[in-house]
């Protein structure tokens, strides 16, 4: 009898323990898609940022690093010209950048790890910057 009570003891501890690991799991993977969530608006809010700059005469074309990839480095780079607020645009592609790092680290991202070249060059053209690889 006393051996049945203690058996049944284990096994209900070991139940617990399953369910509150995949409750963990589950929450892990709820808020890391929360997180994707989050990256993705803000990548789609800068893009349109840098879009929305033009170039003439007046305004200068210049790019730079965006995103962060798992495996180091940027997963691209961003052209846009100095017609737009450029101290928020890069303090926005900044923290965009940080977080996420953040993401790739809690969230163990996975990546190509293809080392991304930035332009070698900027035109010009229809008022809109044009990278030159």
């Amino acid at each position: 009898m006393k051996l049945s009570f203690i058996t049944s003891l284990i096994v209900s501890q070991l139940v617990f323990l399953s369910i509150s690991n995949c409750s963990n799991a589950d929450d892990k993977q709820n808020t890391c898609t929360e997180k994707q969530a989050l990256l993705n608006e803000k990548r789609a809010r800068i893009r349109s940022f840098a879009e929305a700059s033009i170039c003439n005469e007046t305004y200068e074309c210049r790019f730079i690093a965006f995103g962060n990839k798992p495996c180091g480095g940027p997963w691209e780079y961003l052209v846009y010209t100095t017609s737009i607020d450029t101290l928020e645009f890069e303090n926005l592609v900044s923290n965009f950048n940080i977080l996420e790092a953040k993401y790739n680290q809690e969230c163990g991202a996975i990546s190509d790890c293809m080392m991304v070249m930035p332009p070698s060059g900027l035109e010009c053209e229809n008022n809109k910057c044009i990278p030159i690889y």
